[in-house]
């Protein structure tokens, strides 16, 4: 099996990934270069926004091999937490939603903003845009860096199906990729979703993945 560089050269396709295989793109350019000028941030929040599979995380990890910290899931926050974050100056709180503690989520605010820490929040929606009960809560969101992974465009989807089907030692010829781009959601759950249904008909059929298992998938 090919490497996925390989394979990109193979398809005369611009190699772009870059720390561990992070795809950078339109969609996620400005993050990206985002988090690698820290600590050079107009504030000390960051809220990193986009849908699943989007990459949230793969950035979040990217940042703290470089720049070290501790990563918590927001709905595993407890006073332990609170406590373990006072010896590092970079704290990211994953995947923030309705279903947290919103006192320990104030509290943690306060804590980045009196220490002079910094903090980095991945959610699906804007910070701004999750309906806390806590007033002060919702008035401290309001003094965070935004940064939205939008959609993935033509460029990304090749890359991302690529990357996804190198990852199951799959190779498909150019005009079936482009051909898939052309048909699928543009959505990174959506390519990842329908990824894993052509790998599954390609397995149960005991086929390589032409046309026809694609049309399949495509009508599930």
């Amino acid at each position: 099996m090919k490497s996925l560089n390989q394979l990109l050269l193979d398809f005369d396709y611009e190699q772009n990934f870059r720390d561990d295989d992070f795809y950078v793109g339109k969609s996620n350019f400005y993050t990206f270069e985002l988090i690698h000028k820290w600590p050079k941030w107009e504030k000390n929040f960051l809220n990193i926004i986009g849908e699943k599979s989007s990459g949230k995380t793969h950035l979040v990890n990217i940042f703290l091999k470089k720049f070290n910290g501790i990563k918590i899931e927001s709905n595993l926050l407890n006073e332990n937490n609170l406590k373990s974050i006072q010896s590092f100056q970079n704290i990211v709180l994953e995947d923030l939603n309705l279903d947290v503690d919103e006192n320990l989520i104030y509290t943690l605010f306060n804590t980045i903003d009196q220490n002079n820490k910094f903090l980095i929040i991945t959610s699906d929606k804007p910070i701004v845009e999750i309906d806390f009960k806590l007033k002060d809560l919702r008035s401290r969101t309001t003094n965070c860096l935004l940064a939205k992974i939008e959609n993935p465009d033509d460029e990304l989807m090749f890359a991302l199906i690529l990357k996804n089907l190198s990852d199951r030692q799959i190779a498909l010829d150019k005009k079936l990729i482009d051909f898939i781009i052309k048909r699928v959601e543009r959505s990174y759950g959506k390519i990842f979703e329908f990824i894993y249904k052509i790998d599954s008909i390609s397995l149960k059929k005991k086929k390589s993945i032409d046309f026809k298992i694609i049309n399949e998938a495509l009508e599930e």
